[in-house]
């Protein structure tokens, strides 16, 4: 089984039903598989073919849900890049994913043609209208004699609804995702039809989706956690989706309640943005009977006031790109655990081990690996990478956790943000949970800094509701909750923390922020 032929599978069942809803309109099952293999067909009739790589440089738009099904019916392989990023990021990604084709938004179309020349590979682009102001004959051109333009509704209605499509294997590349290279170049992550379908099933089944939920899709759908979470779950128990252009917590709590939405997916900030609305109301979300959190830790104060709030669980879990991408979650049908990013879902293995791959005993600080149907074929052309991060089918995070007795995990730190206080580990993630729970603090980031005596040190960056609380106020608070040498040398504030596109704060960028300081 695969996403395209779940797809199908669910539009026979439920037919009539909302697939999804989008700026007042809905669309249903029926109408979107459709759309899905007319799609597909008009792919093949410009001449992509199983096997050939299409980029989507898309919002969260039906677009998107229709181009990524639709390449999927055709055994294409998707790259789904983030819409905002540089040229040179984008160049970048399409060069290295020999990217055939690419779908994006009309308002995008200055940015494909600036870029063209320079992307041999590319012999297509779709562009999708969204009401800008691109006239038809724009969007249906031949910019040089090997590349051609097409509108997105042109696509679709050259396609032939009688399309059947190639045979899709468990083992070919559905999906490229590319990290966000805080290491070096991003790496472009190659996850199979069985990889996506097995996690978005487990991850479905875990969270007990139905035909009844109705998901607020408001993560991007490019970040593979709305992708599993968000996207491919829910379609795949006929649910319906509300997507949200872009988050906005007056739009989230309205959707909420127009819609009387029953599940949210979120990031930590999401959740702070949600919490800390001066018009958040309660009533709103009564509806939801669960909350997910997930792209980073999510602060345990900020969890229980949340919960307090608004009266609905968060459960919160864990995973990466390189496993399509969830490992845990809280369960439903036992105790949650704040803190805790739970158990490990349905064929999936999770493990902490040593530096030698040894399993350490329960409650020890080792790096958290995992095993399953879930775990990504390789980097694309990287054998190198792919051959240091799976080790006998084992995927090696790079995230420190342990477990606990009752097989609960908790991710400690990243292996590489771990700051070393004159020979003591230092977790940020420890530092960062007390300042949550000052009450005058909104958002913090830790990070280790240079120390000459220590090799390193404790630095905070915060933003808090009160612009007269100090330094030293909240380095003595610190010292009521950590020991000596855990304790921040320095507290910077800030207006707001830098963050990606999910809402995941950027400690890279902060680094950049301190090297720039010292220069």
């Amino acid at each position: 089984m695969n996403l395209s032929t779940q797809l199908y599978e669910t539009a026979r069942k439920f037919s009539a039903k909302e697939a999804y809803h989008f700026m007042g309109q809905t669309t249903t099952y029926a109408q979107l598989d459709e759309a899905v293999t007319k799609f597909a067909s008009g792919l093949e009739k410009l001449g992509i073919q199983k096997g050939d790589h299409i980029a989507l440089l898309l919002g969260n738009t039906p677009h998107f849900v229709i181009s990524l099904y639709g390449a999927l019916r055709l055994g294409v392989t998707v790259i789904p890049i983030n819409p905002i990023y540089t040229p040179d990021e984008i160049g970048y990604i399409l060069n290295n994913g020999d990217v055939k084709a690419v779908v994006a938004l009309d308002m995008l179309l200055p940015l494909v043609e600036q870029m063209h020349p320079s992307l041999p590979k590319v012999e297509s682009y779709i562009i999708c209208e969204t009401g800008q102001a691109v006239s038809p004959e724009e969007l249906n051109k031949d910019i040089s004699e090997t590349v051609k333009m097409k509108s997105f509704t042109g696509v679709v209605a050259s396609g032939d609804l009688n399309f059947t499509g190639p045979e899709l294997l468990d083992d070919d590349t559905a999906i490229i995702l590319y990290t966000s290279g805080t290491t070096g170049k991003p790496k472009g992550a190659m996850l199979t039809n069985k990889n996506l379908y097995r996690n978005a099933k487990d991850s479905g089944d875990y969270l007990r989706m139905n035909e009844q939920d109705r998901v607020i899709t408001a993560l991007p759908m490019f970040h593979v956690f709305c992708l599993t979470v968000a996207l491919n779950a829910p379609l795949m128990n006929g649910a319906t989706l509300l997507i949200v252009p872009k988050f906005s917590p007056r739009e989230i709590f309205h959707l909420a309640k127009a819609y009387e939405a029953t599940v949210f997916a979120g990031v930590p900030t999401m959740y702070n943005f949600l919490y800390q609305h001066k018009d958040g109301n309660p009533e709103d979300l009564k509806s939801f009977r669960l909350c997910i959190s997930g792209g980073a830790s999510l602060p345990v104060a900020l969890l229980k006031n949340f919960e307090k709030k608004f009266n609905v669980l968060i459960s919160e879990g864990y995973g990466l790109s390189e496993a399509s991408p969830v490992t845990c979650f809280n369960p439903l049908d036992r105790p949650r655990k704040p803190g805790s990013i739970g158990t490990s879902i349905m064929n999936v293995e999770n493990k902490i081990v040593n530096e030698l791959g040894e399993e350490v005993p329960v409650g020890e600080v080792g790096e958290l690996i995992v095993r399953g149907p879930n775990v990504m074929k390789g980097y694309y052309k990287m054998p190198e990478e792919t051959a240091a991060t799976i080790r006998d089918g084992w995927l090696y995070t790079g995230d420190l956790g342990r477990m606990d007795e009752e097989g609960y995990f908790y991710i400690v730190d990243r292996k590489k943000d771990m700051v070393i206080v004159g020979g003591y580990n230092v977790y940020p993630r420890e530092v960062e949970e007390v300042l949550y729970n000052h009450p005058e603090v909104i958002e913090v980031a830790v990070l280790g800094v240079p120390d000459p005596n220590l090799g390193e040190a404790v630095k905070c960056f915060v933003v808090s509701k009160n612009p007269e609380i100090t330094e030293q106020e909240l380095i003595t608070y610190c010292a009521e909750h950590l020991a000596k040498y855990k304790l921040p040398s320095s507290i910077e504030f800030l207006e707001e923390l830098p963050k990606n596109t999910t809402g995941k704060i950027l400690r890279r960028a902060l680094k950049a922020k301190m090297t720039q300081g010292t220069n």
